[in-house]
């Protein structure tokens, strides 16, 4: 079993997974995280699930290899297809985020009527379908997929007119649903969320797994006794495999003063 002072391993398709990573850095700020976005190969939801499999292996055999002692899915599309084959082929917990989100919406929903939306790949997947039946059997899904936001994101806009227009296009299925609830079924749309709930309206909650996932993550490590002690200022790393200096402008606009360098990977 890895030591309690072994880093997380957390990855996603590109710059969405920091917004977990800034939940668990919030929760959890005596651990060190190591945080691989895969730019160079985003994005994943227009993918086939054999490909997106085939990445997250990869990134999941980078990550155990610099001794992870806990592996975070931040990407929904990789924790549609890979997290079975992932947890059967680690020795370390691996957590991802679509369980945690569809908990979150259960208690947010006043009328059972829940909206979820996300790339391509996850919709088609029926993740979140599969997920409810399991957790919130008494919830009704509505889901929509919304090719185009991870790609904004990706360049850093987030509250354009453009965003706006394309925004009330792809929401219109849950708005007609009448949903009380909205799970950004990707770790890219709470970036967002400003766009979103002016779509939306004031009286939709939106509902993002990154909280409830950290929270899933603290509890993880105090059952097998891995939580970090208390020491001196945790040093994170963030690696991409795409633009180095983009990564690290925009992860320091998303996530904050810990991007303070950002290291280049190749695949071969």
């Amino acid at each position: 079993m890895p030591a309690p002072g072994c880093p997380i391993g957390v990855f996603d398709s590109g710059l969405g997974g920091l917004t977990v990573a800034r939940a668990l850095i919030d929760l959890l700020p005596a651990e060190t995280f190591v945080y691989f976005g895969d730019t160079g190969r985003f994005p994943y939801g227009p993918k086939p699930a054999d490909e997106v499999l085939k990445y997250a292996l990869e990134i999941a055999d980078f990550l155990v290899e610099r001794s992870v002692k806990m592996l975070v899915v931040a990407c929904n599309s990789a924790s549609a297809v890979a997290l079975d084959a992932l947890r059967e082929r680690l020795d370390v917990p691996v957590i991802g985020v679509i369980e945690p989100g569809v908990r979150a919406a259960r208690e947010a929903t006043r009328s059972g009527r829940v909206g979820v939306i996300g790339t391509v790949g996850t919709i088609a997947s029926g993740a979140y379908q599969r997920a409810a039946a399991a957790l919130a059997d008494e919830v009704t899904l509505t889901c929509a997929a919304c090719p185009g936001f991870v790609e904004f994101v990706e360049v850093g806009d987030v509250d354009s007119d453009q965003v706006h227009v394309l925004a009330e296009r792809l929401l219109a299925p849950v708005i007609a649903a009448r949903v009380d609830t909205l799970v950004l079924g990707c770790t890219h749309y709470p970036l967002l969320s400003r766009t979103i709930s002016d779509v939306m309206g004031p009286d939709v909650v939106l509902v993002s797994s990154a909280e409830e996932t950290a929270f899933e993550v603290r509890d993880r490590l105090q059952e097998r006794g891995t939580v970090r002690a208390e020491a001196s200022e945790p040093a994170h790393r963030f690696v991409t495999s795409g633009d180095v200096q983009q990564f690290l402008t925009l992860g320091a606009r998303f996530l904050g003063p810990e991007v303070e360098s950002v290291e280049s990977w190749r695949w071969s």
